[in-house]
């Protein structure tokens, strides 16, 4: 249906906001005590998924990793030399084995996920009560894994791999093997 056959009732444009509204919504947002104890809470959560975490992840010289990435069971997580983590990604070790080991000059994308731990799904229990399934994620030397991919637990990525931007890997890639889609499938060498 076009515009023009929308009926008049229909058609309205969106409220300007006059600078006296600005105002007053700004100083109503600065006398919020809201607006503070959401920043404490936020303040707290990056302090618990990145600050903290970071003081115990293994990295190797000239590792630069996004202020905005963020980590789980940081002990379990092994970063080699000149790692380059992009903004936005997690990697999370499983909470009692599940490790994450990388070599030198890996780059990771923004918004990657590495999971070394997963949830069961027995049908008749909550999700969140069952036992998690761990195993360790091993990826080689000079590793690209792309934009929004998702490394799950017990996948082996070998030397110079490439993992294509929103790929699902589960299992092994081969050493010099460039793989995409979901799940992920061999495109090609590199």
């Amino acid at each position: 249906m076009f515009d023009a056959e929308l009926p008049p009732s229909l058609l309205q444009t969106k409220q300007r906001l006059t600078h006296k509204i600005r105002l007053s919504r700004f100083l109503l947002s600065v006398v919020d005590p809201r607006a503070y104890l959401h920043a404490l809470k936020l303040l707290n959560h990056y302090n618990q998924t990145h600050v903290i975490p970071r003081r115990s992840i293994t990295t190797g010289p000239n590792a630069a990793i996004s202020p905005t990435s963020q980590f789980a069971n940081p002990s379990r997580i092994s970063l080699g030399a000149r790692a380059h983590v992009g903004a936005g990604c997690f990697i999370w070790a499983g909470p009692h084995s599940g490790r994450i080991d990388a070599g030198d000059d890996l780059l990771l994308g923004p918004n990657v996920l590495l999971t070394a731990a997963n949830y069961r799904f027995r049908y008749g229990t909550p999700v969140s009560d069952q036992t998690m399934a761990e195993a360790s994620i091993h990826i080689g030397d000079n590793v690209w894994i792309g934009a929004g991919a998702i490394i799950l637990p017990g996948s082996r990525i070998g030397s110079n791999a490439v993992v294509a931007a929103g790929a699902v890997v589960r299992g092994i890639v081969a050493t010099g093997e460039v793989v995409a889609g979901v799940p992920a499938k061999n495109a090609g060498r590199r």
